[in-house]
């Protein structure tokens, strides 16, 4: 199962919206096939190992990092394929959240008489495809946060200067965030203080995640950088014709969604998101989007990096939150990792709710 996961990470940046997934044919002690999901619409992990396996898959172990499926989609079931090849057993890391399959697809393996049962490396394999999972639960993706400051909290000076605060090692490893999501979300703030591109280049990747800016009046720039190429999407809260019209000749779509204050609900779009089977959000943003995002309480993990220097007091803070009465109000959060990259600290951390 561990090699199944190995394998399924090799679309890390490919399956999209589909799962991450990996399986390996095991007979007599002997690893006889593997393979793993690539691309949307094209052949699942278990269909790339049954035939390299051909023949010898009669009689043999499956095991998939994920419930293999058991409904039509852009491909056929693929428990259909592993009953015709006569495995005798299958093994799955966890039961497939999507409604559509939920346990089905082992309950018809066992129906046909094979062995099946699931509960292995269930965490990792979890973790692997958390924004799937979080989608087929919750109906919103995963949403990862990416911040970028100095040891006393800084992330731009007060002029709104932030670049760069950390080192090369960090930014590239703030790539890999990027590249492994369906969509980097910023806001209008952003793009007029800093005119980002929001692609992913530190890292080789087959395919660019989707650019979302959140710009409650519209204010983006028509030469903005994260225009460039068309595809982009704007949140916006006012239903400006005038606007909508020039940003949609750039190629970018807008879509309104106002909450009683005029500004964006961010609760709506991440669902709209949802809707649209985009599963990890990564978010690179300043510290007023931030704090609504987090206001709103749809943030699910922070991924800071911390730079050894000083700002000051009169920079820029991580969040825009409202000031707390009681130490009790706090947000606890779970350390999920710490480590050194290059000459910064990097911390993953997931709130503890």
């Amino acid at each position: 199962m561990a090699r199944a996961l190995r394998l399924a990470e090799r679309g890390l940046y490919t399956t999209t919206p589909n799962p991450r997934v990996g399986c390996v044919i095991v007979r007599d002690g002997h690893v006889v096939g593997e393979g793993w999901h690539e691309r949307a619409g094209e052949r699942h992990a278990e269909i790339h190992a049954l035939g390299a396996a051909g023949d010898r898959a009669r009689g043999a172990t499956a095991y998939v990092s994920l419930e293999p499926c058991d409904h039509h989609g852009r491909t056929p079931p693929c428990v259909d394929a592993l009953i015709a090849a006569q495995v005798g057993r299958v093994v799955a890391a966890m039961p497939d959240p999507n409604p559509c399959v939920a346990g089905a697809g082992l309950a018809r393996l066992r129906t046909a008489g094979i062995e099946a049962q699931s509960g292995v490396l269930e965490v990792e394999a979890r973790e692997l495809n958390i924004g799937f999972v979080s989608r087929m639960t919750r109906g919103r993706p995963w949403l990862r946060m990416k911040l970028a400051a100095s040891l006393d909290g800084k992330t731009a000076l007060l002029n709104g200067k932030s670049q760069w605060i950390t080192g090369t090692d960090a930014r590239r490893d703030g790539h890999r965030f990027r590249a492994r999501a369906c969509a980097v979300l910023t806001g209008f703030g952003t793009v007029r203080d800093d005119d980002p591109r929001l692609t992913v280049r530190e890292v080789e990747t087959p395919r660019q995640p989707l650019r979302i800016v959140v710009d409650s009046r519209l204010g983006t720039p028509l030469d903005a950088k994260v225009l460039e190429g068309g595809g982009t999407l704007i949140f916006a809260a006012v239903a400006d014709r005038e606007r909508i019209a020039a940003l949609e000749s750039r190629g970018a779509e807008v879509i309104v969604l106002a909450n009683g204050a005029r500004k964006v609900d961010l609760e709506a779009m991440v669902m709209e998101l949802g809707r649209r089977e985009i599963n990890e959000v990564h978010v690179e943003a300043g510290f007023r989007l931030n704090g609504s995002l987090l206001k709103t309480g749809v943030v699910d993990e922070l991924v800071i990096y911390l730079a050894p220097c000083l700002l000051g007091d009169a920079a820029r803070g991580l969040f825009d939150l409202p000031a707390l009465e009681d130490l009790g109000e706090r947000r606890a959060l779970a350390l999920r990792d710490v480590r050194q990259m290059g000459s910064d600290l990097r911390i993953v951390a997931r709130f503890a709710s």
